[in-house]
């Protein structure tokens, strides 16, 4: 295959890890921001999103020679509006008698149809604008559903990045992606600044950083560790407290969101702990996610509202018309809605999890004698679709607790 030669300004068609190809201009990169070491590669701008990452020159083809061919293969709102985009760009070009501006304008970002089943990555550039990755050297300890998305969009905002997974065969997508493996959490931990864990449960968490190997043997004076997944306060104060005898700094940041939302980078932070650490974590946080907030025990809260709504006992096409009416109406709501009248309970996010979240939000209700009898009602539903072996379906297999 003959080498394509690039040069700044050219528009491409540029693939970036598992996403499909999208159109984009080669541009120059931000002065701060070092080019990945062997590998030739050229900095895009892509349209419609308004992200920028470093693609691999096997990812890149001319924009106007395969125009109709990645016309025919993608499909997708969202794609079509970035492909509007070039036009429009391109007869702004025209126009200016092919003068190139000096200045990079914004391109105009059309209102999507959320509902879509085109999937991209980092929309949160989009809102936020160009994000310029911390010098910070940052881990990532568990790829599963959640954290994997978040490391993808780590990676494609430049973020130097170490990853570690219990199963290491999922490292190896992220480490052709450019990030680098970790034999252990410890081993982590000691090379990075910053080290972020997102992992199934409060044992799971705890294994992470008290165990061989774990977290706390690598954890030196001034080191982060924030933890993302969603645990108990006794877990949450438990970890905070080793990690600070350590001299360690200590971040609590679940997210609040699905596998598809982690990967577009729409996530939505809710930290506690230590605010310059989420200082530190600016960039990170605007890479994986749409917002942050900084606050206390609040994701627990937001599930145990969300499993409590998706275990209302209605018949399948009550069910749909009455949430997707008026006020009631969400992305959430309309995905598990189609899933329960499809069929369909690939997971987006785990049954068993947020099972496992109804139980903690229940124990932390106790605690503050709080009731939670909507919490409690909702939890038993779905024990009962665990019982019939939907652990490891999508959280809206609740539905089947009524059916059988």
């Amino acid at each position: 295959m003959a080498t394509v030669h690039l040069r700044i300004g050219d528009l491409v068609w540029g693939k970036l890890g598992r996403y499909p190809p999208w159109p984009g201009k080669v541009v120059s990169p931000p002065k701060d921001l070092k080019k990945p070491r062997g590998k030739k590669c050229h900095f895009v701008k892509f349209f419609g999103t308004e992200d920028h990452a470093w693609i691999k020159v096997e990812q890149l083809k001319p924009y106007h020679p395969h125009k109709e061919e990645m016309i025919k293969i993608n499909k997708g709102k969202r794609f079509q509006q970035a492909v509007d985009a070039v036009e429009d760009f391109l007869k702004k070009k025209e126009k200016q008698g092919g003068k190139e501006q000096v200045r990079y304008k914004r391109l105009k970002i059309v209102e999507e149809d959320t509902r879509s089943t085109s999937i991209q990555a980092a929309d949160s550039t989009a809102i936020n604008g160009s994000i310029t990755p911390t010098d910070k050297r940052i881990g990532f300890l568990g790829l599963g559903l959640m954290g994997s998305g978040i490391v993808s969009n780590l990676l494609k905002m430049g973020h130097v990045v170490t990853v570690w997974n219990r199963t290491v065969e999922k490292c190896d997508l992220f480490i052709q992606e450019g990030a680098r493996l970790g034999r252990t959490p410890a081993e982590v931990v000691s090379m990075c600044d910053i080290t972020f864990s997102c992992v199934s449960d409060p044992k799971a968490a705890r294994d992470l950083v008290l165990g061989p190997s774990g977290v706390l043997q690598g954890i030196r004076p001034g080191k982060c560790y924030v933890e993302m997944s969603t645990v108990d306060p006794e877990t949450i104060t438990e970890l905070s407290q080793v990690i600070s005898s350590r001299g360690g700094r200590f971040l609590e940041a679940p997210v609040a969101g699905s596998q598809q939302v982690s990967n577009e980078g729409m996530l939505v932070i809710l930290a506690a702990g230590d605010r310059t650490v989420y200082e530190d974590c600016s960039s990170c946080f605007q890479a994986m996610g749409k917002t942050s907030f900084f606050l206390a025990r609040m994701m627990l809260i937001l599930n145990m509202v969300q499993g409590s709504f998706m275990a209302t006992g209605q018949s399948q096409h009550t069910f749909l018309d009455i949430l997707s009416q008026g006020q009631m109406a969400s992305t959430f709501v309309d995905q598990k809605c189609q899933n329960i009248l499809q069929g369909n309970f690939k997971p987006d996010y785990y049954l068993k999890h947020i099972q496992k979240d109804l139980r903690l939000a229940i124990s932390m209700g106790d605690t503050a004698n709080h009731p939670t009898p909507m919490a409690a009602a909702a939890n038993e539903v779905y024990k009962r679709a665990k019982a019939l072996d939907q652990s490891d379906n999508d959280m809206s297999a609740v539905y089947r607790a009524y059916i059988h």
